[in-house]
């Protein structure tokens, strides 16, 4: 996960399409099955076969995140705890949105704004240019894309309300299994991202 990449772009948040294969992957359903049934059983739903096979490999990438015992912890939780560890699997793909969520949403989250403005994206994005020389290169519709996907992605997992067409920070409030998990693998960045933990 060392270099920085804007393929979220390509990505939605896809909460139901990732749970049917969760349930599939923990019953131990081998991935050429699993594409099988996706491309030529359209288990996706999807229309297009190029789409449900680029949607297959992205969702691949975010399962091969997620070990056994947290698929036994998705599958066992409720609806939000499901939507935090889509954010986990795809923080865990993703070196640049982990540190949003940890530089951003978790900073924020400590002093007290909790108001997500474009601008707070915007200011992470310039420092991440200055940072990486491949960052440097993206064009302002690649950042506009990705600032756009970032707050689809925390506004779907609940992680963000909202009101008067303005974005508020709302922390999750953590099943303990999930943090005991997180703590167990030694995830501390990733607790502290979502839970907004000094």
């Amino acid at each position: 996960m060392e270099k920085y990449s804007s393929g979220l772009v390509a990505e939605s948040f896809w909460f139901t399409e990732l749970k049917q294969i969760i349930k599939l992957r923990y019953n131990n359903v081998s991935w050429d099955e699993i594409k099988k049934l996706c491309v030529e059983e359209n288990l996706l739903g999807i229309a297009k076969q190029s789409r449900s096979i680029r949607i297959y490999g992205y969702l691949k990438g975010r399962v091969d995140c997620i070990d056994k015992e947290l698929m036994e912890i998705f599958l066992s939780s409720d609806f939000e705890t499901q939507k935090l560890i889509n954010i986990i699997s795809v923080a865990r793909k993703n070196k640049l949105f982990l540190e949003f969520l940890y530089e951003v949403y978790r900073e924020k989250a400590i002093i007290g704004h909790s108001e997500l403005t474009p601008s707070d994206i915007n200011i992470f994005f310039k420092d991440k240019q200055l940072q990486d020389s491949n960052i440097a290169t993206w064009t302002d519709v690649t950042f506009r894309r990705l600032r756009s996907t970032y707050m689809n992605f925390l506004t779907d997992a609940g992680m963000v309300r909202l009101h008067n067409k303005k974005r508020f920070i709302t922390l999750p409030i953590l099943d303990i299994v999930l943090e005991n998990y997180l703590v167990a693998h030694n995830e501390m960045t990733l607790l502290k991202a979502l839970t907004g933990g000094r």
